[in-house]
């Protein structure tokens, strides 16, 4: 008989390390506890000071911010000053909204006010605690930016907010997409600017394209808080804005190469190793959203773009020469295949419109990059607008890091608060909630197939309609949330559909939203920033009545108690029915997106209730867990219709999601490593942009641009220490009258003075071009050939900023073949982008010194024209975000879009022959492998 093995027990005298820790947290609490602990002392003392605070008059406590900007002129520090300011500010909510801060409200707002992230509940009032380290911080006089996600909530915030600061004597501005320029300039002037993410950070860039420093807009970057953080900093971290003028054109290129993907037959599965390959020419891999072609893949499509005259028959499509094919050919392969209507994006009006994949809003204005756009458009027949190129861009990541102080707010931080910490060095912090969350979360019910789920979620919202108890029904596409209404169309049951498609009626829809028996469909987060509250919203009302001037000041509050005393009824009614119910039709790939939905249920102590139905045929399921959970279905031999729910099984939902935000972090994480670069080159050249802008007089930085250049131009024919019949002075003297319009008789200098060194070559060659540049200054004046050289030094910086930025885009999606040479992509990326700035720095000095030099001056009045005219590059500007993903994350999968500005020309290779790079792998494994 076996005997069963005995445990080793681990010694009673040797703790284990998670129980250490547990002891640990026991005995001084976590790092969030001593925090809490920490700011309750800061409250008590805010508290401490309310009654002496209630007794002042309005135009004591009004007059509070001038003696507190007095007292941080004189040098009292903003964390000595909080105390008080945060009670005038809770003093001034009571006078102007009838609101008081509660004491979480005061928690999170001293959070916010070190830096740190403030994670609170839906419904607890982020918008109201902002106001606290926003009237602190706006003592300082340096201006505070308050970021939200849309320009309707950046209007809603500044205009009751500001009613707020307005009572306490402060300035409060908003800035919003088409808004004049003087409007602009204002907003940014006053204590508080409210605006988008994308608002402040497409300022920036224009504002370091300007060609006068009275034009700017932002002042500086002193601090920010960020509402929605998790939305602005982890989700659109990985799209940068860019500033983009009209490049070639290849409209006729998109429309025929939008013929080959219908030509080609995507395989049933991915190849395996060691496996024979399935038939057909691609397969698609969903998880990095690329297309990769067969060997029998690449033979078919040479064939056809030979058929259709885009490829020379018997030319590889993989000689050098046709890399932009091969790049447009899986463009459109990815439109066909990874691309679709009413999920990825929408038509409007002969137009495609990005919806974006976390809030489901429409991205109007926004442009995918790198062609994909244009061959989307091609696909779905519209007109095709032109490729565009970079003229600025920045990610969010680098343009939130450039703040002095930056802090964020949000209901979902905590699953990505290591990302936080590690990217932005921002530290999250728990705010407890007011009263209680006793919202019920129910485990996921998972079907075989989604008509089977769907035939659930009927079920479950008409039972809550028959019952009066409000639904949100949360879908994570566009097609999805159509679908679904469809179906209540069908059972006839009233409901709003908010998605991007509605989103001007997206205010009134959320207020509605938690009447007695309303049904919500929302797509994602559309909706996002307004609570729903049960029995539904009065604000619009009050707002309504408030605005009527006809009426007195007690007619208004009568009628706005009447409204309030009828809402009371309906609120007691859906509270006895469970408050709001909440329904996931499918898991996003972020827990945090899955929160968000849930977090709209349980506000401020409200019941509610959730639960997410899902089936194996769902995107999340079906690539990442759809595996597991079939066969436990399949080992419980479920009849059809019947779904499993365990909390194994949602376990393994929230597994697989880690995976994938694991992977997210990754991509971002990396992508940051590849934009520092950049970033790191751009804040160089914006400073010495800047210093040009602002410069009083240019003249002797332009002095000292001669003298180099003239040295730089000398020495490439006569070198240093090199002796007399070394020197080319025939081509030095060639090179500076057709390069520089300087005509010196250097020959005959050298002829007729044997003893002549180089260095007193030099110098007369120097002397020349100062005599010949100060004759030019001398004609026109000191003042209007200042305005010309600032305008030309301008140009030139941005010419070449912005070819360089096209060069570094060209870098980076080759840059992965370094690896088959066994060298690191990051550090030969690093190396190679730095020759590039060099070389650009070198270019943009030489260029200024020959168009100066070069010039023709016949009256004043040509040089200040040329000096006021609007550079071509700045005209018809689009504003739009890149899709960085396939810039980076999936850079081994599509080739440049455009060629390089230089290239040099190579023989034509066979995929199977030696690589040229000497690797001595064949060339369809090493520097042939772009697919």
């Amino acid at each position: 008989m076996r005997r069963r093995p005995v445990p080793l027990a681990r010694p009673p005298s040797v703790p284990t390390t998670t129980s250490m820790v547990s002891l640990l947290k026991k005995l001084i609490g976590s790092r969030n506890d001593r925090l809490l602990k920490q700011y309750r002392k800061l409250v008590n003392q805010i508290n401490g000071l309310e009654p002496k605070i209630s007794a002042l008059s309005d135009e004591e406590l009004a007059g509070k911010t001038q003696e507190f900007r007095s007292r941080v002129q004189q040098g009292t520090s903003l964390d000595d000053l909080l105390p008080e300011a945060f009670a005038v500010v809770r003093e001034a909510g009571k006078r102007v909204f009838g609101m008081r801060h509660f004491d979480v409200q005061l928690l999170g707002g001293i959070a916010l006010h070190n830096g740190k992230i403030a994670e609170m509940r839906t419904g607890e009032g982020k918008t109201l605690m902002a106001t606290l380290p926003v009237y602190l911080n706006a003592l300082s006089g340096r201006g505070v930016h308050v970021v939200t996600v849309n320009d309707y909530l950046a209007r809603r915030d500044a205009e009751s907010m500001g009613r707020l600061y307005g009572f306490l004597g402060l300035t409060t501005g908003v800035v919003v997409p088409q808004q004049a320029n003087e409007e602009k300039i204002a907003a940014y002037k006053a204590d508080i600017t409210y605006g988008t993410n994308n608002e402040f950070g497409f300022d920036y860039l224009r504002d370091n394209m300007e060609y006068r420093a009275e034009d700017r807009r932002q002042r500086g970057l002193s601090y920010a808080i960020v509402d929605e953080v998790d939305s602005i900093l982890i989700d659109e971290a990985r799209t940068p804005l860019i500033i983009s003028g009209q490049a070639e054109d290849h409209t006729e290129l998109y429309i025929r190469m939008n013929t080959v993907p219908p030509l080609l037959t995507r395989m049933a599965s991915e190849p395996k190793p060691h496996e024979p390959e399935p038939e057909g020419d691609y397969w698609v891999d969903e998880k990095s959203q690329q297309v990769h072609m067969s060997e029998a893949g690449h033979v078919h499509a040479e064939e056809i773009l030979s058929r259709v005259g885009l490829l020379p028959p018997g030319e590889s499509l993989y000689d050098p020469r046709h890399i932009a094919l091969m790049h447009h050919m899986m463009v459109a392969l990815r439109a066909h295949t990874l691309f679709f209507r009413d999920q990825q994006y929408v038509v409007q009006d002969g137009e495609v419109i990005i919806v974006d994949e976390f809030t489901g809003r429409l991205m109007v204005g926004r442009r995918w990059s790198d062609g994909l756009h244009q061959a989307v458009e091609a696909k779905e027949g519209v007109r095709i607008q032109h490729e565009n190129q970079t003229l600025a861009s920045i990610t969010f990541q680098n343009y939130f890091r450039m703040y002095d102080k930056l802090s964020g707010m949000t209901g979902t931080a905590d699953t990505e608060a290591y990302e936080f910490q590690e990217i932005y060095s921002l530290e999250t912090m728990l705010i407890p909630t007011n009263r209680p969350m006793i919202r019920k979360d129910q485990n996921d019910q998972v079907f075989k197939t989604a008509q089977e789920k769907y035939n659930a979620i009927l079920e479950d919202i008409r039972d809550c309609h028959q019952r009066g108890q409000p639904v949100l029904v949360g879908t994570t596409s566009i097609e999805n949330s159509e679908l679904l209404a469809g179906l209540l169309n069908k059972a006839r049951l009233p409901h709003e559909v908010l998605n991007a498609k509605q989103h001007a009626r997206e205010a009134e829809i959320v207020a509605e939203a938690g009447k007695p028996g309303h049904i919500t469909i929302a797509t994602n987060m559309a909706g996002r920033g307004t609570d729903i509250v049960l029995g539904g919203s009065v604000d619009k009302q009050v707002a309504l009545i408030r605005a009527d001037e006809s009426l007195s000041e007690a007619e208004r509050e009568a009628r706005i108690a009447k409204v309030r005393d009828d809402w009371k009824p309906l609120n007691e009614q859906v509270k006895a029915a469970g408050g709001l119910r909440i329904i996931g039709t499918e898991r996003h790939e972020s827990r945090r997106i899955d929160n968000q939905l849930r977090g709209r249920a349980g506000r401020q102590g409200d019941p509610g209730s959730s639960r997410f139905y899902l089936s194996l045929e769902d995107s999340l399921m079906r690539i990442f867990a759809g595996d597991r959970v079939r066969g436990i279905m399949e080992r419980l031999k479920l009849p059809e219709g019947e779904p499993i729910e365990a909390g194994m099984v949602t376990r393994s939902i929230e597994t697989a999601q880690r995976k994938v935000e694991g992977r997210n972090f990754d991509i971002r994480k990396q992508l940051l490593e590849y934009d520092d670069v950049s970033n790191d080159q751009r804040k160089v050249l914006y400073s010495q942009r800047n210093e040009v802008l602002e410069a009083s007089n240019i003249g002797s930085t332009v002095e000292s641009l001669i003298d180099g250049a003239a040295t730089e131009l000398f020495r490439s024919f006569i070198p240093p220490e090199s002796v007399e019949e070394q020197w080319d002075v025939a081509g030095l003297q060639q090179a500076l009258a057709g390069d520089w319009n300087l005509e010196l008789p250097l020959l005959d200098m050298v002829e007729k003075e044997p003893n002549l060194t180089d260095e007193e070559l030099l110098a007369r060659v120097i002397e020349a071009a100062r005599a010949a540049y100060a004759g030019k200054v001398a004609l026109v004046g000191a003042e209007s050939w200042g305005q010309f050289e600032r305008s030309i030094m301008l140009q030139s910086i941005d010419t070449h900023w912005r070819e360089h930025l096209s060069s570094l885009d060209y870098l980076r999606q080759g840059i992965h073949l370094r690896g088959y040479a066994q060298k690191n992509p990051k550090q030969e990326y690093k190396r190679e982008a730095f020759e590039l700035f060099s070389g650009m720095l070198d270019r943009i000095r030489s260029d200024v010194v020959r168009v100066l030099m070069t010039v023709r001056v016949q009256s004043p009045e040509q040089v200040e024209q040329a000096a006021e005219a609007e550079p071509s590059h700045m005209q018809n500007v689009q504003y739009h975000h890149s899709d960085y993903d396939e810039a980076l994350a999936n850079a081994n999968a599509d080739a440049p879009a455009a060629a390089a500005p230089a290239r040099n020309v190579v023989p034509k290779v066979g995929r199977n022959d030696p690589c040229p790079c000497g690797s001595g792998k064949k060339y369809k494994q090493c520097h042939g492998q772009l697919t």
